[in-house]
Order: C-alpha cells, then sequence, then structure tokens
C-alpha cells in the first residue's frame, strides 16, 4: 500500500485465546500511522474516492434532510466542513489501546440507523425494509454503533463460532456509557468484552466497550469489571439483541462461545 494508506480490517476468527480475540477482530494489519493525531487516509473504489486530512476531534456530524424520512442523512465532516466516510476515512486505532467508535444509534432511541456502505461518503442512514423506515420494537438500552475501518468478512468460517460467516458489515459496538451520544459522534472507547451473535445463520459480533470520557472508564478494563461495576449489563445486552427480532415474528438470535461474554 502507499505509505499512509489504512489497510481494511477483517473480522476473519476470534483466537482460541480469548485474550487475542478482539485484537484479531479489530485488525491487527492496520498501520501504527492510523493513531497520529493528524492523518492522512484515501479510500478508493470504482465509481468513490475521498482524501482528507483528518483530526478525529475535530470530526463532527451535519444532517441532511429531516429526521425519520427516507431521504435523511448524517454525514461526517472534518474542521473544514469537508465529507468525510465514518467508515473508512475515520482511524480505527485512537492510540493508548483505545478505539474510535461512530455512534449510529443513541441510547433510549429506536429508530434502526446505520451507515450506508453502498453510498458516497458512508452517511448514517434510517434503515428501510420494503421502503418502509425500519425502528427496533423497543429502545436500546445504550449507545450503538460501528467500528470504522473493520468487516466482517461473509466468506470466511470462524472455526471458534460454529463455522459462521461475517455478516459483510463493520463489527458493530455496544457502548455502556451513561451519556447519551448523538448519532454521528465519534468516541474514544476501550473494549471490555465481546458476545458472538449468530443472526440468521451469520456472525455478527457485539464489542462491549466505554467511552473514555464515561466516570467510570478508569474502573472497568475488562469482562470481569463490568459485571462488578455494570452489574447485570452483559446479561441485559445478551437478552436484547437475541430477543429483538421476536416481536416481529422472527426466531431469536443465538450467541457462540457458550453464551456467554468473552473477555475483550
Amino acid at each position: 500500500d502507499p505509505p499512509g494508506t489504512p489497510r481494511m480490517a477483517t473480522a476473519v476468527t476470534a483466537s482460541a485465546t480469548a485474550a487475542t480475540r478482539f485484537t484479531r477482530l479489530a485488525g491487527i494489519g492496520l498501520r501504527r500511522s492510523s493513531c497520529r493525531p493528524r492523518t492522512a487516509v484515501r479510500f478508493q473504489r470504482p465509481g468513490l474516492t475521498t482524501t482528507a486530512l483528518l483530526r478525529p476531534t475535530e470530526l463532527k456530524p451535519k444532517d441532511q434532510g429531516q429526521p425519520e424520512t427516507l431521504d435523511y442523512r448524517v454525514f461526517l465532516v472534518d474542521g473544514g466542513g469537508r465529507k468525510v466516510s465514518p467508515w473508512h476515512d475515520v482511524p480505527l486505532r485512537a492510540g493508548d489501546g483505545a478505539f474510535h467508535f461512530i455512534v449510529e444509534i443513541p441510547k433510549e432511541s429506536s429508530a434502526k440507523m446505520e451507515v450506508a456502505t453502498d453510498e458516497a461518503y458512508t452517511p448514517i442512514k434510517q434503515d428501510t425494509k420494503k421502503g418502509n423506515l425500519r425502528y427496533y420494537p423497543y429502545n436500546i438500552n445504550w449507545n450503538y454503533g460501528l467500528l470504522p475501518q473493520t468487516w466482517e468478512d461473509p466468506t470466511a468460517a470462524n472455526a471458534d463460532v460454529e463455522g459462521a460467516l461475517g455478516d459483510n458489515d463493520p463489527v458493530d459496538v455496544v457502548e455502556i456509557g451513561e451519556r447519551r451520544a448523538n448519532i454521528g459522534d465519534v468516541l474514544r472507547v476501550k473494549p471490555l468484552a465481546a458476545l458472538a451473535m449468530i443472526d440468521e445463520g451469520e456472525l455478527d459480533w457485539k464489542i462491549v466497550a466505554i467511552s473514555l470520557d464515561d466516570p467510570k472508564a478508569s474502573l472497568v478494563n475488562d469482562v470481569d469489571d463490568v459485571e462488578e461495576h455494570f452489574p447485570g449489563t452483559l446479561t441485559a445486552i445478551r437478552d436484547w439483541f437475541r430477543d429483538y427480532k421476536i416481536p416481529d415474528g422472527k426466531p431469536a438470535n443465538r450467541f457462540g462461545l457458550g453464551n456467554k461474554p468473552t473477555s475483550k
């Protein structure tokens, strides 16, 4: 790759050693240069080229259209007002073991927002089904979104999780801090645990993390700390994602790895 070009991280396999699962999931191959405060990045594919000189702390969401309409989009813009891609242009690593996290769905909301992976600059939009806007049957209780520059490979079978294939989307994050974030916010988070959700046969990892700005961030560093300082939260996250499709007449989702959260 040319200097300064980050590689797309691929969630291919979970290691048999729990301590290395998240490192592989997040993409150990990303260049260390992506951790620098000011990072030149470039993404290309037929019909789409974006180039940006990013200061992640300056990135801000910018609305286009009216919320809860088919045309509504939330773009990410840099300090000069230029559009950048929340998926491709934001560095994954934030330094000191932290990662950047893009908020798609704020806590205590139900509109099913997601990055439009097939649109220029991959803005965040509300998902649709048969032309209708999609909503969860009840509010999600945590900030929810993605790790930039990650992708769950739909051709790679994970031997540790029933041979399930990736879901062809970025890796998901459930952020458990107390603050309700906004759509398009870029937060620095640290991973605490992971749940291996299996959705209609596809592996759909849920990385449990906390914003470094949260008052309890210094108290939690791994899965056991979550149980101590956020008792019941990991079970609540698993049950929420297991059951949210049931009101629509679909079967419950399943979880690999013994139906338990693994360490970071």
